[in-house]
């Protein structure tokens, strides 16, 4: 009987194996479609399980975008951040600028207050009005800074024969300070230059001027001496420098020509170029 049973077995078997297998009749499969039969983990099925297609997914996705009005709207999000951010970051810059060039002022007049105690409380150099001296002395002090001697308006050409010209000794830069002794040996100008059209100057007056003094570079000028921030007059070119005993702020805003700071020939030209006087400290 077992061997019976055993030889039934193996013929069902044989049977099932080189029989056509059922068809599929699941949704969305061809019910015409014959398949073999699947082994899985839950034992004998007639049909696989169905997969999902990802490479034509991920293909479908690659070709997606932003649409123009998407790409419209970041660019009107940007620029209104740019419109935002520049101004600030200019002002920042800018007076970062006026720090530093009022700072490097401030330097140089210490290490010219100390040639001034050791020339016996003068500002000559040997007895004599020297600025050339002058600038030899402060460059030695401070090697991290370029002093060059202010001129009544000498110019030199940069670039070449057809390049720019410059009045020799003017500052152009706030690590550039233009130097100028007063006739007398009593008085000390100071000029630095800080973008965009700033010129600062330092006057510093350490007894009282002689009336040649007064009237003799660098003190001529013809704008007038005020506590607040006073527009040049048309026309006006040369500014006045103060000639009080002690120490004189002086800022000339918004003038563009480099040139014009000076400290023997100080010079304001513009429509908005302004010119205010302190004696506490620098303007703001």
């Amino acid at each position: 009987m077992n061997d019976h049973n055993i030889g039934d077995g193996a013929d069902i078997m044989t049977q099932a194996a080189t029989a056509d297998p059922p068809t599929a009749t699941t949704v969305g499969v061809d019910a015409t479609r014959r398949v073999l039969a699947w082994s899985g983990t839950k034992g004998w099925r007639s049909t696989r399980p169905s997969l999902t297609p990802r490479v034509a997914w991920l293909s479908a996705r690659d070709d997606a975008g932003f649409s123009m009005v998407e790409l419209m709207v970041v660019l009107l999000v940007i620029g209104i951040l740019l419109a935002i951010a520049v101004p600030t970051f200019l002002g920042t810059t800018n007076a970062a600028d006026d720090r530093s060039a009022q700072s490097n002022l401030s330097t140089a007049l210490t290490d010219a207050r100390t040639q001034f105690e050791a020339a016996s409380q003068t500002y000559f150099i040997g007895g004599v009005q020297d600025a050339a001296g002058f600038v030899n002395v402060l460059t030695a002090a401070q090697l991290s800074l370029t002093f060059l001697v202010g001129s009544a308006g000498t110019t030199v050409y940069q670039g070449g024969s057809a390049g720019p010209t410059v009045n020799q000794g003017s500052s152009g830069s706030l690590s550039v300070v233009s130097v100028s002794v007063s006739s007398d040996g009593n008085g000390l100008v100071l000029g630095a230059y800080s973008l965009p059209g700033n010129c600062f100057y330092v006057v510093d007056n350490a007894g009282t001027l002689s009336p040649a003094a007064q009237g003799f570079p660098p003190y001529t000028g013809t704008t007038p001496i005020t506590t607040t921030a006073t527009p040049v007059p048309p026309g006006t070119h040369s500014i006045a420098l103060p000639t009080a005993t002690g120490t004189n702020y002086v800022e000339v805003k918004g003038d563009q020509t480099k040139s014009d700071c000076n400290a023997y020939s100080p010079e304001a030209a513009g429509p908005s170029t302004t010119v205010q006087y302190l004696r506490a400290g620098f303007p703001n």
